[in-house]
């Protein structure tokens, strides 16, 4: 039996800014932003917007009355959770009005959330194949203003439905995955910006993918000339582009060739919105899908998911004879393009402008709205989500 992604989209806030206007302000060469590290411009997302929000924005345009009476599950992969004891799915399956009689859970291993989750569903639909899962990878990536990892912030969420012969790509049981604890990457409890050991997070992340690539090799019997395109995690996407060159020295012209021009398709939505943590895996394929028009049905994409901290795991799918009708790129493009650009000085105050970690009561700007689903505030404690 065939188990994959049958459906796919994405949303990002209506904001954001110019890493180019960013890096003036800040004193910096503009190509140690678009070329060093890889970004264009990056999503900001107002206090109204958060996992939830947007999970539920970008879910909503995937669900049929079909798909609603077919859920078996909503599982959100997140690092940005909302409470630390309701599941963020819990507060979507609420704003969806879905089904009392699914599972909602939500998932949290630093970026490899997203990936737990698509793993669960596929083990679930194995064994009730008549049902859906709903997937949810959303995340607002904080570092602070001024800081080294101010340029690798981002917002936004990829929501995907699971099932039985799927119409975009199988989900083949190939996987290999590596665990190993070590403190390149956390964020403490009572703050909402990460900590990152920047350069010891990068050799990590190089050191788990090419670990488990060479055992991908050995066990599954798949080289890189099998594969028409590789996708990464890009918290940004040089990153990824630094994964890729580990591969590259064993392949052919043509096969290196290949995979160059498609990882650059992949990066192009990242390049854009920013990192979005357990999403960035899946809006680089998302971007691949809508950005390459020469992918054809049989073809093998590679994916390799890292979470700091660490879990790691490749795996491959398979492209399904009609996936290209299933994609939506005329309306990425759109929302992207219709998105407003906010100065240096306003993308800093709507990012000090934050729901505080204090039992205070708190009312969004509703200035800055955005979506079918909105996060009014918090008033005594409980937060406010409305359908607009």
């Amino acid at each position: 039996m065939k188990i994959g992604i049958d459906a796919i989209a994405m949303d990002t806030p209506d904001f954001y800014v110019d890493l180019v206007k960013l890096a003036q302000v800040r004193g910096d060469d503009p190509d140690k932003y678009t070329i060093g590290i890889g970004q264009d411009e990056q999503a900001v997302p107002p206090s109204s917007q958060d996992i939830v929000t947007m999970g539920a924005n970008a879910a909503t345009k995937l669900l049929t009355p079909a798909i609603r009476a077919s859920l078996g599950m909503v599982l959100v992969g997140t690092e940005s959770g909302v409470d630390a004891s309701k599941s963020s799915a819990l507060f979507i399956h609420d704003l969806l009005a879905l089904p009392e009689w699914v599972r909602a859970v939500e998932l949290k291993e630093a970026c490899y959330g997203g990936t737990a989750a698509l793993m669960m569903a596929r083990d679930y639909i194995a064994a009730h194949p008549d049902k859906t899962v709903l997937v949810i990878a959303a995340d607002i990536a904080r570092y602070g203003l001024a800081t080294a990892g101010e340029v690798t912030q981002g917002a936004g969420a990829v929501a995907m439905l699971i099932k039985a012969e799927p119409h975009i790509m199988t989900i083949e049981d190939d996987s290999v995955y590596r665990s190993e604890s070590i403190d390149d990457f956390w964020r403490p409890v009572y703050q909402d910006t990460a900590i990152a050991q920047g350069k010891y997070s990068t050799e990590q992340y190089l050191a788990f993918f090419q670990a488990i690539w060479s055992r991908y090799q050995t066990q599954r019997h798949h080289t890189a000339s099998d594969f028409a395109a590789m996708t990464f995690h890009l918290p940004y996407t040089k990153m990824g582009k630094k994964a890729l060159k580990l591969v590259l020295p064993d392949t052919d012209e043509a096969t290196g060739e290949r995979l160059k021009r498609r990882f650059e398709a992949s990066t192009r939505y990242c390049r854009r919105v920013g990192n979005i943590y357990t999403g960035s895996l899946y809006l680089g394929l998302l971007s691949l899908l809508d950005n390459d028009t020469s992918l054809k049905a049989g073809d093998r994409i590679g994916l390799f998911s890292y979470g700091s901290g660490a879990v790691a795991e490749f795996f491959s799918g398979i492209l399904q004879p009609d996936f290209a009708a299933q994609l939506h790129a005329a309306n990425h493009a759109k929302m992207l393009a219709d998105r407003q650009e906010l100065t240096v000085p306003e993308y800093e105050a709507v990012f000090s402008d934050k729901v505080p970690y204090d039992p205070e009561d708190y009312r969004s700007d509703p200035t800055y709205y955005h979506g079918q689903f909105v996060l009014t505030g918090v008033i005594g404690q409980e937060r406010q989500y409305q359908q607009r």
